[in-house]
């Protein structure tokens, strides 16, 4: 069998001919959907998402209902076991404890985006400090080209979001994008799947790192758009995200052990 000169091919064909092999050799892992969540809580603890109880997990279940935490325990205390059922009123139907009331935005997000199945918000360090100068999210990397032309930004704090007013002006500013910056406070990312959302939000902190570093030594410079959206269409496939997330996965389970 002749083999093709694959030094012929355009850069599109390379692309896609890799796309197919990484959907067809990569392991994504076997996690179910209540590890998936728990992992994404302890992959964020480990990556700088902790803020003591501050952040929230969902999943979109049932119609009307999503999954989440328990208000009370860390990122790092998550479990399968102790995840909560609610509706988007915040009643619980299965599980014990309370969420935590600033769910009451995701709710507004979920109402307003059905095509959103997992929305991941923290006060991450870098971000939460990025948030303090009432700057957008700049993406002006290679590496961050999965948020490229997808951050919103409310430049103005609300208050605490447990109110329908901020419910509404979160959602309101996400409109299709997958993630938000709030001033003063932290980040929101609004994903298809759990591991979209949780690769996403571990993209934007190490962003937001990048920038404040990069803005202590000089102005940054853009990129080419063309490139960036090149970049960003290669990197958020949902094979992509289901690896990234199993790496991130193992990392986390061998440096803090399993549930």
């Amino acid at each position: 069998m002749q083999t093709e000169d694959s030094f012929t091919l355009d850069k599109a064909s390379l692309m896609e001919r890799s796309q197919e092999a990484m959907r067809s050799h990569l392991d994504e892992g076997n996690y179910s959907l209540r590890e998936k969540i728990a992992l994404t809580c302890r992959i964020l603890f480990h990556n700088g998402h902790d803020s003591g109880l501050a952040g929230q997990i969902t999943v979109r279940q049932a119609p009307g209902t999503y999954i989440t935490q328990r208000l009370g325990l860390g990122f790092d205390e998550i479990t399968p076991a102790n995840l909560l059922v609610v509706d988007e009123h915040l009643k619980v139907v299965e599980g014990e404890g309370m969420p935590n009331p600033a769910n009451r935005f995701h709710s507004w997000v979920y109402r307003a985006r059905p095509d959103v199945n997992c929305i991941v918000h923290s006060h991450a360090f870098h971000t939460a400090s990025l948030s303090m100068l009432e700057t957008p999210l700049e993406v002006s990397h290679m590496d961050n080209c999965i948020l490229y032309d997808d951050v919103a930004f409310v430049p103005k704090w609300p208050g605490v979001p447990v109110g329908n007013d901020e419910g509404e002006l979160i959602s309101g500013a996400l409109g299709d994008k997958r993630s938000l910056l709030l001033a003063h406070h932290g980040l929101l990312v609004a994903g298809r799947t759990v591991e979209e959302a949780c690769v996403i939000a571990l993209a934007f902190e190490r962003a937001a790192k990048m920038q404040l570093a990069a803005m202590a030594a000089g102005a940054i410079q853009p990129i080419n758009p063309a490139l960036a959206t090149e970049a960003r269409d290669w990197i958020n496939t949902p094979k992509r995200n289901s690896v990234a997330f199993a790496y991130y996965a193992r990392r986390t389970i061998k440096a803090h052990g399993g549930f």
